[in-house]
């Protein structure tokens, strides 16, 4: 019975322009959707099918139903209305490529099993005749016993004829049957329904019998139990007897029934002609050509995150500023104060600045992929990914997670095996991120770049660090691999598409869709992150008699801007002053210092400065004090927050990380970051530990940076895109152990050198 809103699937191979035609049907009136217990990710959307209103879900690009784990399992079951969410589909559509049919078939063949309505649209019409292929639409439809529309999704073309025939086939009726499998096969079919009864639909039994360990299997003798589990095997002995042996009895089937539908249907030429696609992949996928052209690309997208992103970032951060300072101008001082402009605005802010990277890293994606690019880049990669368990798809978001993991997290979506997905999502963070710069260069120019040492020495440090994550991450992939994530290694299967020509709304589409996902779904608990932080270091807010640090800290700031005009007069005198003068010079300085004093005073006295002295002991093996720890835990939110950290504890005051290293910065800027630096080698100079092993100990905090997980927008992101809450805990656990430990080597073995 037809409902008022058909629900139509779409169904395809990867690379087979599925999300194209999703496009082209819905439009902007598309959202996602999230199944519980999964991490799957499909898309939905609304358009109208010969008049009436249909719902588009656009599942996982996939090449067999044959699920083998749960999410997998989530398009089957959709498929065949057994997921509580979502309707049963009134109708499915298989999109194929029509210069790849002999492969793109084999999906179709077994979605005729399901016993929905099947409507085949053939893509990529106009590639198909550049390679002199001629296609008899109406034969082919004959043929697999289904309505075949030609369409080229790109431009549009065909895509209301399609509508139609979607219309059409709800109203036919008619319930397609795919390829005959031999009678002993189908006699097994029979005995197995009949154990299983009505509970277990018909192509969920023959899964059951072809798919040797998978999903189907797992699920369903948990449930039936060892009898079951025997009664598959004795089939399966029979049926190799018969010379049917699983799974091969499928291929041979299918496959088979392909070929005959497009020798009905499809005429090919004697001599393939050389297209445009062969010229160009005779460079492009060429070992030598292919990879320089590639790291050409490489080089441009991340010139791209780190530069063209700059002034858009420089421009939030700007913004956050001014609406906070704007903030603290109309607000009376105290905590609501504090909350509103340092926890939430500058936190929403600290979200938002990482816009114009992901969105620029998702056009560049989007760009890449519709050209037809993508798929040549993963290929030129997969030799040295497979070596640690991954695909040549993980080298991009990897790669992209140098820049900023959050982009590069996202990135991954393009991953279709679930496993290699999950792995570059836990690795992605161990490459060092623009965020660590800060950390790395501080404690470069204080303890590495010294007078008298070698001038290459800091640019070598430096490297050094960066050349951690990308050592560390594949041993850390391959681990996973082989203990969490194991699992047949994935076989590398993609089809190289023909070069197009990128659409202009579908790549703004993408570069928004990532945009407005991060703010408004990983934002949230960034935000609640900061403002905890913000918290453990403002209270308490008063001192030992009782009186509020803010209040303090604002009449200290009066005090030194009134006098600001005759210190700036007495220091431009300089030796030419009174001894009188020296001494109002001095007394003028010390109340100019007084505000960072009493801030670094009560960030010591807060929450997590106690915490830092309480913990001061697990800090020791690392040679590390309380400061240091402090300053760490600090920055959960986002690395870079240590800098301005720093500052306070070290009594210098609120340093902006950005100006450490920075020769364009203001002059104030600059001189909060070279008093920072000055004061830590002060303050340290006068340690016994850090005094005599300052340069491991600064190596041991890089170190640490450069492995542990200190950013809560990338265990926001992670949390989305896997959605669990227990891969973001296993990330920062794991990572932070990890850090941990190679800090503690680092230190301990810095010793052993220094003597």
């Amino acid at each position: 019975m037809q409902t008022a809103t058909l629900t139509v699937a779409l169904v395809g191979n990867p690379n087979a322009g599925k999300s194209t035609l999703f496009n082209a049907l819905s439009g902007l009136r598309q959202r996602v959707g999230n199944y519980p217990g999964v991490t799957v990710e499909m898309k939905k959307g609304k358009f109208v099918a010969g008049g009436a209103d249909a719902d588009l879900i656009d599942l996982p690009g996939t090449y067999s139903l044959a699920a083998r784990s749960p999410d997998e399992m989530v398009a089957v079951d959709l498929l065949l209305g057994r997921r509580p969410e979502e309707p049963r589909p009134s109708v499915v559509v298989s999109i194929v490529d029509a210069t790849n049919l002999d492969r793109h078939l084999y999906l179709t063949s077994q979605l005729l099993d399901l016993g929905v309505p099947v409507v085949v649209a053939v893509n990529m019409i106009d590639a198909a005749k550049a390679q002199g292929l001629a296609i008899d639409y109406a034969k082919l439809g004959a043929a697999i016993g289904a309505p075949v529309v030609p369409i080229q999704a790109n431009n549009g073309t065909g895509v209301p004829e399609l509508t139609k025939l979607i219309r059409a086939a709800v109203d036919g009726g008619a319930r397609p049957h795919g390829p005959a499998f031999p009678p002993a096969f189908e006699e097994a079919v029979g005995q197995f329904q009949k154990e299983l009864s009505d509970e277990v639909p018909a192509f969920l039994v023959r899964r059951l019998i072809l798919d040797v360990g998978g999903y189907t299997e797992q699920w369903l003798v948990e449930r039936h139990g060892e009898r079951l589990k025997a009664m598959l095997a004795a089939a399966r002995d029979r049926l190799a007897a018969a010379g049917h042996a699983v799974p091969g009895v499928e291929a041979r089937a299918r496959f088979n029934w392909v070929k005959a539908a497009i020798a009905a249907a499809v005429t090919k030429p004697a001599v393939r002609p050389v297209t445009w696609t062969d010229r160009i992949d005779a460079v492009l996928a060429h070992r030598l050509w292919g990879t320089l052209v590639f790291l050409t690309v490489m080089f441009l997208m991340f010139q791209s995150i780190f530069l063209w992103a700059k002034p858009l970032m420089d421009l939030i951060d700007g913004g956050r500023e001014s609406v906070a300072k704007a903030v603290e101008g109309a607000m009376a001082s105290g905590p609501l104060r504090a909350l509103v402009a340092d926890g939430v605005i500058k936190g929403a802010g600290s979200v938002l600045v990482f816009l114009p990277q992901i969105m620029i890293l998702f056009g560049f994606i989007a760009v890449l992929e519709d050209c037809g690019y993508m798929a040549r880049a993963a290929f030129l990669m997969d030799r040295l990914m497979s070596r640690c368990g991954l695909s040549g798809k993980s080298f991009i978001p990897m790669l992209s997670s140098v820049a900023c993991a959050v982009p590069g997290i996202m990135a991954t979506r393009v991953i279709e095996n679930r496993r290699d997905r999950l792995a570059t999502i836990l690795v992605s963070p161990l490459m060092s991120c623009s965020a660590r710069l800060p950390v790395y260069v501080l404690l470069i120019g204080a303890f590495v770049a010294k007078p008298g040492s070698p001038g290459w020495l800091p640019g070598l440090v430096l490297f050094a660090m960066y050349m951690i994550g990308f050592t560390v991450a594949p041993l850390v992939a391959l681990g996973l691999r082989r203990t969490l994530l194991r699992g047949a290694p994935p076989v590398f299967v993609m089809e190289l598409p023909a070069y197009r020509r990128p659409k202009l709304t579908s790549v703004l589409r993408r570069m928004f869709g990532a945009g407005w996902a991060f703010t408004f779904r990983a934002g949230t608990i960034i935000l609640a992150a900061m403002i905890v932080v913000w918290a453990l270091l403002y209270f308490p807010h008063t001192d030992a008699n009782g009186e509020s640090y803010p209040e303090r800290i604002e009449r200290a700031e009066d005090a030194a801007k009134e006098n600001a005009d005759r210190l700036k007069e007495l220091k431009e005198k300089g030796d030419a002053a009174t001894e009188e003068e020296k001494a109002e010079l001095a007394k003028l300085e010390d109340a100019a210092a007084l505000p960072d004093r009493l801030n670094g005073e009560w960030k010591r006295r807060s929450a997590l400065g106690r915490a830092g002295l309480w913990m001061e002991p697990a800090f020791k093996p690392l040679g590390w004090d309380w400061k240091i720890g402090v300053g760490v835990m600090a920055s959960f939110p986002a690395r870079e927050v240590i800098v301005g950290t720093f500052g306070l504890l070290y009594d210098v005051g609120d340093v902006d990380p950005k100006a450490v290293g920075d020769q364009s910065a203001d002059d104030e800027a600059k001189e909060k970051a070279a008093g920072l630096t000055k004061a830590v080698q002060d303050d340290w100079s006068k340690d016994p530990v850090r005094g005599r092993y300052g340069v491991p100990v600064a190596l041991s905090i890089m170190v640490f940076f450069a492995l542990c997980c200190q950013c809560a927008a990338t265990l926001a992101t992670i949390w989305r895109e896997t959605k669990s809450v227990a891969w973001p805990v296993f990330t920062f656990v794991y990572m932070t152990a990890l850090a941990y430990l190679g800090a503690t080597a680092t230190f301990q073995l810095g010793k052993l050198i220094v003597g």
